[in-house]
């Protein structure tokens, strides 16, 4: 692990051993065997004064032996309905959930014995994210700013730089967050997670809320980070059309599994070859095929969403 000027944590450079080409494929993240489960309440519960022993709880299994190796400087999406395991992916990479089994590495790094050394690799933008929405949006990004390390100056002016790349006047720095629509504080998201540059960035639905506009303006920023910074992002999105154009490679995850991995390009062609759809097929039509949902049905919402999901106790529990 190198310490670039800005502070900020790099990975290492990978030397050629053994003979080995120079120029070896560096992992930015690699999955193998994820597992994890949790139990929940089936049904309603009395109240726990009433209650005689721990009450039986059913087991849900969120992500089911999951493996995905993604190099950097990819642009990775993950598509999924609700429930379908997504969410808890990102959440065990991003040090939020602890794996029932499986490794889970970051640039080499295991996301639970190198916690703290993975948070300052990554950056997490997700769907759900939090403010002190009385404050400014500037004053959000800069205590952000300072859990980083990062010099205020230096990044006052990238919050200005990135917010103004997504379609935010300057003036809106300094407007209290609970003032402004979801779309708005989505972008401020958006922002706090690029804020620090990371090398692995993680986005759990970052353009829901958005209008196409600002959508695009992200999406180019995004690809702009790849460009610029060789940065690497694993994506999750309702969005076919988002997907099918960022995204370097797609997996497809159902009821905690990966159904299918490939290019967009040929994730299209297999479908529409066994469709009839030949040359016609869309990305929507590769998430029907492969899932048998559709992205609007009302499927039970994750067991992780909860905050207070409560884990798995083993059998001897």
């Amino acid at each position: 692990m190198k310490q670039a000027k800005d502070g900020m944590m790099k990975p290492a450079s990978h030397s050629a051993t053994n003979g080995q080409a120079a120029h070896e494929e560096v992992v930015a993240l690699e999955i193998t065997g994820a597992y994890k489960r949790f139990r929940k309440e089936s049904g309603p519960q009395p109240a726990f004064w009433k209650r005689s022993g721990r009450p039986k709880r059913e087991l849900t299994v969120a992500v089911d032996n999951i493996s995905i190796r993604v190099p950097r400087g990819e642009i990775f999406g993950l598509l999924g309905a609700n429930g379908s395991g997504k969410s808890t992916l990102i959440r065990l990479v991003s040090t939020l959930l602890i794996p029932d089994g499986g490794d889970i590495r970051v640039f080499g790094y295991d996301v639970h014995n190198d916690e703290r050394i993975v948070r300052r690799l990554i950056n997490r933008v997700s769907v759900e994210a939090s403010f002190f929405k009385k404050l400014s949006a500037l004053e959000n990004l800069m205590y952000a700013a300072r859990l980083y390390d990062m010099p205020i100056d230096e990044a006052r002016q990238k919050a200005v730089f990135i917010l103004g790349k997504l379609g935010m006047a300057e003036k809106r720095l300094y407007e209290p967050l609970e003032n402004m629509s979801r779309g708005m504080q989505q972008k401020v998201a958006i922002a706090r997670g690029l804020l620090t540059a990371p090398v692995l960035l993680l986005l759990d639905e970052p353009t829901t809320g958005l209008d196409p506009r600002s959508k695009q303006d992200v999406q180019r920023f995004i690809q702009r980070m790849r460009r610029e910074h060789d940065t690497t992002v694993f994506l999750t999105t309702h969005d076919m059309d988002e997907a099918d154009r960022l995204c370097d490679r797609i997996a497809v995850i159902a009821d905690g599994k990966i159904v299918a991995l490939d290019t967009p390009a040929e994730l299209k062609r297999q479908i529409g070859a066994q469709s009839g759809k030949n040359g016609s097929a869309t990305m929507e039509d590769v998430f029907l095929a492969l899932t048998g949902k559709s992205l609007d049905d009302d499927f039970e919402v994750e067991a992780e969403t909860a905050e207070m999901a409560e884990p798995a106790y083993s059998e001897g529990d």
